[in-house]
């Protein structure tokens, strides 16, 4: 079932976790996010549940192509993506609209927590009225968290720990109840964004939405930085809910 692309980072254990409904969600979402781990030379690590062969293909299909050779655009596209970001992916190939949840898919997802022993997770919110392959996809990605940390689990590796986990933003937030609870500085990599988003030409419409909201997240995470602290005019940015608390000692 798993198909898996080997990209840049040895087989320690990966600093960032992407589990991604479709191939493309993790460009548009959460790429500045996979472009600064990588650039840090950290691991970065993407999870495609599906293709987005059926739902999210739609020029493909008109142009006559069949279901296999969507597949395979819609992989080479979304390897090419993960190349400029600078990450790794693997396709589990599950299937899309619906995406339909398992037990087997959940286990998969658990073994490759175990593998990999992220640092920190980011996934899809749990409301999507537009799409309920999102959902679908983060309702896994917890469940395998928990299971993966579960001792008597049965599958490879230690017990997972307790990597924090990061909703990254829908395409529709007001209808998702996504409420951004952290504002991430993609400014320095967001070339490497943009050239992944061109990547995908299957929804070319999706280029200038995801640069007009970096620029507005920007200039949020401004607003909220304080006044002096020297951020660029052109600041770019991600939006994120955490979805476990912060363990500190200190406020800050």
């Amino acid at each position: 079932m798993s198909e898996t692309v080997p990209g840049p980072g040895s087989a320690t254990a990966a600093s960032l976790l992407v589990v991604s409904a479709h191939a493309g969600d993790f460009v548009w979402r959460a790429g500045g996010a996979i472009a600064l781990a990588a650039s840090r030379g950290q691991r970065a690590s993407v999870v495609c549940l599906s293709y987005g062969e059926r739902g999210e293909s739609a020029r493909a299909w008109r142009e006559g192509h069949g279901l296999e050779e969507i597949k395979a655009m819609r992989r080479e596209e979304a390897e090419n993506a993960a190349a400029a970001l600078g990450a790794e992916v693997r396709f589990l190939d599950a299937g899309d609209y619906p995406l339909v949840e398992s037990r087997e898919l959940v286990d998969h997802l658990v073994r490759i927590y175990r593998e990999l022993s992220p640092a920190v997770v980011l996934t899809h919110t749990l409301a999507d009225p537009y799409n309920g392959d999102h959902p679908a996809a983060a309702r896994m990605a917890l469940q395998a968290r928990v299971l993966a940390q579960a001792i008597g689990y049965d599958a490879p590796g230690e017990p997972l720990g307790a990597p924090p986990v990061f909703f990254f933003e829908p395409h529709q937030p007001e209808q998702c109840d996504f409420r951004p609870d952290v504002l991430l500085d993609i400014t320095e990599v967001f070339d490497r964004k943009r050239k992944a988003m061109e990547c995908l030409p299957a929804q070319q419409h999706m280029w200038d939405y995801y640069t007009d909201l970096a620029k507005r997240r920007g200039v949020q995470l401004k607003r909220n930085a304080g006044p002096n602290l020297g951020l660029a005019h052109s600041t770019m940015a991600e939006a994120f809910v955490r979805v476990y608390p912060q363990v500190t000692t200190e406020l800050s």
